[in-house]
């Protein structure tokens, strides 16, 4: 995250700060050697440019300088750290999410009986009014890789070596599988549940707009794992950031309701949907290890990897008729509005 932070400093935020918080010119009678002045000495900044990419430098332009609150700054790595992270997260869903639904996602799906009423835009209204809360929970840990409070590293000579360079990969799933696993079935504690995951599980059958339609306190405490990887283990920092637009497409895959991986051991979309269908079965995020472990597993239904069963009459009956058991089970009174227009139907 400091290379994201460097660059976005260098094209974006050095002009804000100079320009919203400036710093003070020095008189010219108080600069200690006139003929060597530089914009640094100029508006009195003890901030030193030492770029964080190993690979490539981006030399800092003079607003970099101008600023009361220099890069330095905690209250301007704060603030940066928030924006980046709501607003490149809000791109990398929509964007994602949108060309899911346009390019994979099966429009028909639109007509089951368990589809809510103007769900795709209550999905991307949940979303966008959760990312602000869940970026800002994330700046702390931000924040700690930013001033080298982790285990992140630069390069394959400053790691524990070229093996471990392919296997913290795996590695990384393993961990955030088991940790997601355990956080997930902990969100579904009576206690916890309508309090805070309720409001992802009111898609029962979710669009890929769904994938970030969080509680933000929910997509925080999902999103633990991922930040706490690198306070334990060593990770690369580029990888981290690799690994961090992986998990977001991974999110958004297994919502898009396309169930190619019939797989005894990816917890693919067919996994998912079986969970937002049936609440209590499969919190795993990557694998079935965990559900299979903590006998939470449950096999998505054959017809669902058959085109036209999948999508046949009798299939969402049988959903429909078991979800409105689970619900009561779980929620009590079923609060979801669901779309009964006929003529919709009929398409």
């Amino acid at each position: 995250m400091d290379v994201v932070l460097e660059l976005t400093d260098t094209f974006i935020a050095d002009y804000a700060y100079a320009f919203a918080h400036p710093a003070q010119p020095v008189a010219p009678h108080d600069l200690p050697d006139l003929s060597s002045n530089s914009t640094a000495q100029a508006y009195s900044s003890s901030w030193k440019f030492e770029s964080a990419n190993p690979f490539f430098v981006v030399e800092p332009s003079k607003y970099a300088y101008m600023s009361a609150w220099d890069r330095d700054n905690l209250y301007r790595q704060c603030i940066t750290l928030f924006l980046i992270t709501w607003i490149f997260g809000f791109v990398l869903y929509f964007v994602f999410a949108t060309l899911s639904y346009w390019l994979v996602f099966d429009k028909k799906t639109v007509n089951h009986p368990k589809y809510l009423k103007n769900q795709m835009w209550l999905e991307i209204k949940q979303a966008n009014k959760s990312m602000p809360g869940m970026a800002m929970l994330t700046v702390p840990f931000w924040l700690m890789e930013v001033r080298g409070w982790t285990k992140l590293y630069d390069t394959v000579a400053e790691g524990p070596g070229l093996t471990y360079e392919i296997l913290q990969y795996p590695f990384f799933i393993i961990f955030t599988d088991a940790c997601i696993y355990l956080i997930h079935r902990g969100l579904h504690h009576p206690l916890i549940y309508k309090h805070l995951h309720k409001p992802h599980h009111k898609w029962i059958m979710p669009t890929p707009y769904a994938s970030h339609a969080f509680h933000p306190v929910d997509g925080w405490a999902q999103s633990l794992p991922y930040h706490v990887f690198p306070m334990l283990f060593p990770l690369n920092k580029f990888a981290s950031v690799a690994l961090f637009i992986f998990v977001n497409f991974w999110t958004i895959m297994i919502h898009d309701g396309e169930y190619v991986a019939d797989s005894p051991i990816i917890n693919g979309a067919a996994c998912h949907t079986m969970h937002h269908l049936y609440f209590n079965y499969n919190y795993g995020q990557y694998t079935t290890f965990w559900d299979r472990l903590g006998k939470s597993y449950r096999k998505p239904d054959a017809d669902l990897f058959n085109k036209e069963k999948k999508m046949s009459e009798s299939q969402w009956k049988q959903q429909a008729q078991e979800m409105e058991k689970l619900v009561k089970e779980v929620e009590g009174e079923d609060d979801r509005t669901y779309d009964q227009n006929e003529s919709k139907k009929t398409n």
